[in-house]
């Protein structure tokens, strides 16, 4: 018989087993929880809450490279030396050779003073020990639990790993990305440079920081009151390195070409000098020289105005570099060749009043198309052109690239178009659009204007960058504008040859002959603006564009000085035309002409 007296210790021990299983399941669902449903939130509180210290592990900025792979610019790790000083003050054990710590007589463990150490470190950063010192008392003496003091920042490797070596258990070495380019200035002023803390400030460093941009990882720890950290307690997010931009820059041609332009600009004392050579078949730019320049490696060293591109970034009236445009225009839609002719005095007086001069003083002549380009005449240029409206004119310049941009899209870029439409042109701004006045343009729309003629009237878009490999391999070449057939093929044929007679017949032939070679060229000599409305008195833009070979071409060729002073006239660019000319050809090794150049007549 089962009594009351029985039955009540199982009842409870029923319940108390019940209870037990209901707490169970409860810590299991929790688990569950905690371990499954929510891991990744839990983790991450815990990491929040145990972790005791947080460091940024930098990823290496990208590389850029010229066309052929060498590099112009790459990433360094440099290391800022952290102390904590409320560890330093207090000194170290002393140890022996095997590293076990040395007692005195006492058993306490001997010391060696924060002086001492402090003694040690400067040694290696080339600080005074006092200097040292100073660091960690200061911090200790304004907080006397101080965790976090520099002892010097952007330290060398050789420096990092000197120090590392005294085993210091107080110190730290963060790394620091530092950029450095190995050629120095060349090319230094469409590399562009980076600040301190990494933050690109100008050049293709700045407009190509999506390529080259690294990201960043993180490394957290925890540490014992010592300083060590402690094992296991280590979580690590892996930086990612940019990516390597590749230049259409050939760095052996830049670099020759810079020395170049220093040296004629100085010597012509003008404000400013620059060369730009473009491949004919591709519109790749393979070298952008220009002096005063800097150096991205210190571009505090040089002024404001000097840490960009001038030749990317200034816009001006081309003048007669344009004339060739007004010559494919007449013979498109005058039906004009390369033999038809006008009556030319030196000054002409149009019935609307609007007045033309040529720049020196002439008898009238009888002047070819071919001749109104050989003699660089105003006069003849604004008759021939002005046979086509004015409209359709405008609708020519807006094909070979005025007022569209270039494909380059350079920050600061200058605003480059024309003064008003052509429906607004005023009886003077009718005639000088035939000869490079009343609109602006960039040195690389008047190379454009070259590429398109030797390239059988088909423009193709000006390019600096060729890809951007990714990290992980994949290359991206960039988004550029389709080609465009401006002129039809036979019009630009016939533009070739007679710029071929610039060169043949004119004043330049023997200043800059380059034996073997059939060359097409036209000198510009722009007036420069006040900034007030009118031209300065006898300072100019003065220019010199051309081509070679001119029966098979492969690169053009544009010199610009602006306001030179010992000349200032195109012919101050016949020098250094010729010797940039001469090296492109050399460097890249073009076969000579075959033939000669077949002379047009001038006038009749």
């Amino acid at each position: 018989m089962t009594t009351r007296a029985t039955r009540s210790p199982r009842r409870r021990s029923v319940v108390a087993l019940a209870i037990v299983l209901v707490v169970l399941a409860a810590f299991v669902v929790r688990l569950v929880d905690i371990q499954v449903v929510n891991a990744n939130d839990h983790i991450n509180d815990a990491q929040s809450l145990a972790t005791g210290a947080k460091q940024t592990l930098y990823g290496a900025r990208g590389e850029i490279v010229d066309t052929n792979g060498t590099v112009l610019a790459t990433s360094t790790l440099l290391y800022n030396v952290q102390i904590d000083p409320m560890l330093a003050v207090q000194g170290i054990a002393k140890t022996d050779a095997d590293g076990n710590v040395v007692k005195g007589a006492d058993g306490e463990p001997e010391m060696i003073g924060w002086p001492d150490l402090a003694a040690r470190i400067a040694a290696v950063t080339g600080q005074s020990a006092a200097d040292v010192q100073k660091v960690a008392d200061d911090a200790v003496a304004e907080n006397p639990e101080s965790r976090f003091a520099y002892v010097k920042q952007y330290v060398s490797t050789e420096e990092y790993r000197a120090l590392a070596d005294l085993k210091l258990p107080f110190l730290s070495f963060p790394q620091h990305p530092s950029r450095t380019y190995p050629d120095g200035a060349v090319a230094g002023n469409i590399l562009g440079f980076v600040g301190s803390d990494g933050t690109p400030l100008e050049g293709l460093e700045d407009l190509q920081n999506q390529c080259l941009a690294a990201t960043d990882g993180t490394r957290t720890y925890q540490s014992g009151a010592d300083g060590v950290t402690i094992p296991g307690t280590e979580v690590e997010t892996p930086a990612v390195n940019g990516g390597t931009l590749k230049l259409t820059i050939d760095t052996d041609l830049q670099w020759y070409l810079q020395q170049l332009i220093a040296e004629e600009t100085a010597h012509y004392q003008a404000d400013w000098g620059g060369i730009m050579v473009m491949e004919v078949k591709t519109g790749k730019i393979r070298a952008i020289a220009e002096t005063p320049t800097v150096d991205p490696n210190d571009p505090g060293a040089s002024a404001p105005d000097d840490r960009g591109s001038r030749l990317l970034r200034v816009a001006y009236e081309p003048g007669s570099t344009f004339k060739p445009v007004t010559a494919a225009t007449a013979i498109e839609q005058a039906g004009l060749t390369p033999t038809s002719t006008v009556e030319v005095p030196d000054r002409i007086e149009f019935p609307s009043g609007a007045v033309v001069n040529d720049s020196e003083s002439h008898p009238t002549e009888n002047l070819t198309l071919t001749g109104g380009l050989v003699e660089s005449s105003n006069v003849a240029m604004s008759q021939f052109g002005t046979l086509v409206p004015a409209d359709v004119r405008q609708d020519y310049l807006q094909r070979f690239g005025v007022g569209g941009g270039d494909a380059l899209n350079w920050s600061g870029s200058p605003t480059a178009g024309f003064s008003s439409d052509s429906k607004d042109w005023d009886n003077q701004t009718y005639y000088t659009t035939t000869f490079g006045q009343a609109f602006t343009v960039t040195p690389t729309q008047v190379v454009s204007v070259f590429q398109t003629i030797a390239n059988g009237g088909v423009r193709l878009p000006a390019s600096l960058v060729e890809s951007c490999t990714e990290p992980d391999g994949t290359v991206v070449t960039p988004d550029e504008p389709d080609p465009v057939q401006v002129i039809k093929p036979d019009t630009a044929a016939q533009v070739s040859q007679m710029l071929e007679n610039v060169y043949a017949q004119g004043t330049l032939a023997q200043d800059i002959n380059i034996p073997g070679y059939r060359l097409a060229v036209k000198t510009g000599t722009a007036q420069v603006p006040d900034g007030a409305g009118g031209y300065k008195d006898g300072l100019y833009m003065t220019s010199l564009a051309g081509f070679a070979p001119a029966d098979d071409p492969q690169y053009v060729v544009l010199t610009l000085f602006d306001e030179p002073k010992t000349n200032r006239m195109s012919s101050a660019n016949r020098s250094v035309f010729k010797k940039a000319m001469m090296q492109v050809l050399t460097h890249y090794r073009v076969m000579p002409s075959n033939s000669a150049t077949p002379l047009l007549p001038v006038m009749y």
